[in-house]
């Protein structure tokens, strides 16, 4: 494990360039006071969380640190799980009455996704939305103009005006929120989920100390870990004739073999620093996986990975199921419906799961193709989720058989369309693809049957 914690290691410092401090020790909250002077005298901490004993240290940890850089600091409670939309608020209306400097988000991908979104919340105005944005009056008061990709982009360069910059400390292995332009909401009373998706996001700077995932619930380093296997393998899935196929296919390999490997040593001996370390890495090169951009030399074009059908789904099943939990739970399914778009990628990941046991040693995956190589590689998924006694089909858990419904309506939202085209077999909503497809694979999910999945 060593050496693969050397090699991620390796890849996200090249990557991040010195604005991103991680490791197992004190020195790395040195950077939070650091970076928030860069950006001016004050700060809005906002902590998930607080006031409870497990957490104090922590946020004592990155009070020190702006207090010894000289940053006046107001403390703010942070985000509930899924960065609902009234923590939004709650926190925009703090940034609007405070208007700090910086924005330190001292928690997991909720509470630095609802500091973002509060961050362009806070920043615009209703007018402003509906000129630049093309919002209605009914939704220009609220956050919804901001759903999609590139809209706090578009609206800093027509009115001249920056968001408040976050600095980002990660405390769960998970989603690599302080590492992304992503920013999730959620809105409870429907229970959906949006996504605003926009490097003007991205964190100034970012923390994380892998210490602090040791005292998180086991249920929420398991969701962390399959959230993080999720990102590698949609955007993986989706690379196959992408100029940057090389790289996602090395951060992919490491970054689920650190998770895979670590997982049983992460539930069974809570306290084992090093398989905590392994997890933060992996779950960190899944941010990695998710930002993904490199130029075609022969199109000149940009072109950038992103998840794809089981975050899609999983934004949809946020009253029933955890975010991890619902993407591992989909994308066996969607692994076998984009069988033959996959084949390479199927067998490298394969040979993971096979090596720590989840697929027949037996099994020769380099003679094995399209349909065939794919269920095997999706039951091994399964065998991973069973052994950590996960649910492996939506009527194993809350999930009513109506919710389809709504999955694939909202598949069909064109605020959501970047899931579809970055799938592995682009779907075209006018084209009646998410019926044809997305249906029947959601239904095979519910029921979980492999054998039912459409071929795509």
């Amino acid at each position: 494990m060593q050496a693969l914690n050397e090699r991620a290691e390796k890849l996200l410092r090249k990557w991040k360039a010195g604005s991103y401090v991680f490791g197992a020790e004190d020195s790395v909250y040195e950077h939070i006071g650091a970076s928030a002077a860069k950006t001016g005298k004050t700060a809005l901490v906002v902590a998930a969380d607080l006031g409870q004993s497990w957490n104090e240290p922590l946020v004592e940890k990155v009070v020190s640190s702006l207090v010894k850089a000289k940053v006046a600091h107001q403390l703010i409670l942070g985000a509930g799980p899924n960065a609902p939309r009234e923590d939004v608020y709650r926190i925009a209306l703090m940034v609007s009455m405070l208007k700090p400097a910086c924005i330190v988000a001292v928690g997991g991908g909720s509470t630095i996704d609802a500091a973002k979104a509060a961050s362009s919340l806070a920043a615009f105005t209703p007018s402003e939305k509906m000129k630049i944005l093309g919002s209605s009056s009914a939704d220009a008061s609220g956050i919804e103009p901001f759903f999609g990709v590139d809209k706090v982009t578009d609206i800093e360069k027509e009115t001249g005006r920056k968001i408040t910059p976050i600095i980002a400390v990660q405390t769960a292995a998970s989603s690599g929120a302080h590492l992304t332009k992503y920013a999730n909401v959620t809105d409870p009373v429907r229970g959906i989920k949006k996504l605003e998706v926009d490097y003007a996001h991205v964190p100034v700077a970012a923390v994380f100390d892998f210490r602090t995932t040791l005292s998180a619930p086991a249920a929420l380093k398991i969701d962390g870990a399959l959230d993080g296997i999720a990102h590698c393998w949609e955007v993986f899935m989706g690379a196959a004739g992408k100029c940057y196929y090389d790289q996602i296919c090395e951060i992919a390999g490491i970054a689920i073999e650190l998770i895979v490997s670590a997982l049983p040593a992460v539930v069974d001996v809570p306290d084992d620093l090093q398989s905590h370390i392994a997890l933060g890495l992996g779950t960190d090169l899944g941010g990695y996986a998710i930002m993904i951009a490199k130029t075609n030399p022969e199109t000149n074009s940009v072109e950038r990975g992103g998840t794809n059908g089981g975050h899609l789904g999983s934004f949809q099943l946020t009253d029933y199921l955890s975010h991890g939990r619902a993407c591992a739970l989909l994308n066996p399914y969607y692994t076998v419906l984009f069988a033959n778009a996959i084949e390479d990628q199927c067998r490298i990941i394969g040979k993971i799961y096979q090596k720590y046991d989840y697929i027949d040693s037996s099994l020769n995956l380099d003679k094995l193709t399209g349909r065939k190589l794919a269920l095997e590689v999706a039951k091994g998924m399964i065998a991973l989720s069973r052994k950590i006694k996960f649910p492996t089909a939506l009527k194993d858990t809350d999930v009513p058989k109506k919710r389809i419904a709504v999955m694939v309506e909202q598949s069909e939202n064109p605020q959501l369309g970047s899931k579809l085209q970055n799938m592995p077999v682009p779907m075209n909503v006018d084209k009646g693809d998410v019926r044809r497809f997305i249906l029947p694979t959601l239904e095979a999910a519910y029921w979980g049957d492999l054998d039912a999945v459409p071929a795509a």
